[in-house]
């Protein structure tokens, strides 16, 4: 598809990641954002042997920068020598997990967007495979999938410390129309992990899914007012539990909670937006801000790094009788800092081939909290998308 993006933002100068994106840049109120985007997938098949690819290439324009990026996300051979068992090497994008917005067990892939969770991401270099069997009766289907995603200085250099195979593996079981999968993830470049999902169909028009995994001697960074930093190292447990319904009238409604056992607590978050205003509140240079700047770099600034968070969507199509016409709207709340993000979206799909989309983000909260310190305070954003 090509694609072109308009983005408005209003910019939030008295939140801490609006100061660290933009200090030593001209200071300003709003942005207005460009982007072009071409994504071409492919796939070839012959005999047993088929191989696909997906490129992505996009090009953004604003007031501060002009930036062109270029991307394979996904470009694998794979072989399938008899019907169940698939052989897989290159960079694949891989998708565990059941949760809709968030992955607790989503092990060897990269994270999701929860603003846009639908949205292809860039796989990594690996080695895989599929062996799928069916034994019947209540265990209706098996399948295992070992993983090796070597991590060296020029291949998935972002996964962590290079030199390491990292071999993983997902256990997947139908069993009495529940699914069911046992992930896990050896020491290595990050530490061992493992975990496990579940999802089941309450009902036609009900479904319940969950997730469950564990890190093992996770290393976490934690900064004081002063910027004294200490790393705290223990094991971490994520989680999330949702739901998804479909009402007589068609209305989709998703709901999930997700609790991220690496992220930060509500005073460790707080220690780190009072670094940040007593160092821009000191004449500049200063020692604290350089230690402020570095910490920018790293897990603070993650999206959704605190503990607690609930997701909501609700989507209707062809709303008002308006055929291909979907209007919806969803939520991400810090249920510790109750501190949100509202946005309401129209989506039409009525023109062959062609996505048309209009989105506002709203996002609230006071000082020193989630969503009140990001370095916008609303955004909108319009794009067409063509599918060739």
């Amino acid at each position: 598809y090509a694609e072109l993006k308009a983005e408005d933002f209003a910019l939030n100068r008295g939140g801490a990641l609006y100061k660290l994106n933009y200090f030593g840049g001209p200071q300003r109120e709003s942005l207005d954002r460009m982007t072009e985007t071409l994504e071409l997938a492919g796939k070839v098949r012959q005999s047993i042997a088929t191989f696909d690819f997906r490129a992505h290439v996009d090009a953004a324009q604003d007031q501060l920068a002009d930036e062109r990026t270029s991307r394979i996300y996904e470009a694998a051979l794979s072989l399938r020598p008899k019907p169940g068992t698939t052989l897989e090497a290159g960079k694949r994008s891989l998708s565990w997990g059941k949760g809709y917005a968030f992955n607790p067990i989503g092990f060897v892939q990269r994270v999701k967007d929860p603003n846009d969770p639908q949205l292809a991401r860039e796989g990594y270099v690996m080695a895989d495979g599929d062996f799928i069997w069916n034994p019947g009766g209540a265990l209706q289907t098996v399948a295992f999938t070992p993983v090796l995603v070597p991590a060296t200085s020029g291949v998935n250099t972002d996964l962590g410390a290079s030199g390491h195979p990292n071999p993983a593996f997902k256990l997947y079981a139908l069993y009495r129309d529940t699914d069911l999968d046992f992930a896990w993830q050896g020491r290595g470049s990050r530490p061992a992990r493992y975990g496990f999902d579940f999802a089941r169909n309450l009902k036609t028009n009900l479904e319940i899914h969950g997730e469950w995994a564990r890190i093992l001697q996770f290393a976490k960074p934690v900064t004081d007012a002063s910027g004294r930093v200490t790393v705290e190292t223990g094991d971490a447990t994520s989680y999330l539990l949702g739901l998804r319904y479909l009402s007589q009238g068609n209305t989709t409604y998703i709901a999930e909670y997700y609790h991220n056992g690496t992220g930060y607590s509500e005073g460790e978050a707080d220690s780190f937006y009072e670094l940040v205003d007593a160092a821009f509140a000191q004449p500049q240079p200063n020692p604290l801000l350089q230690r402020a700047l570095a910490l920018g770099q790293g897990s603070y600034i993650r999206p959704f790094n605190g503990e607690n968070y609930l997701y909501f969507r609700a989507q209707h199509p062809d709303a008002f009788g308006v055929v291909y016409f979907q209007p919806a709207v969803f939520a991400l709340v810090n249920l510790d800092d109750h501190s949100f993000q509202v946005t309401p979206e129209l989506q039409y799909t009525g023109y062959k081939n062609v996505e048309l989309r209009l989105r506002l983000y709203l996002l609230h909260g006071g000082a020193s909290t989630d969503f009140g310190e990001k370095a916008n305070s609303r955004k909108v954003e319009f794009y067409a998308r063509y599918y060739f």
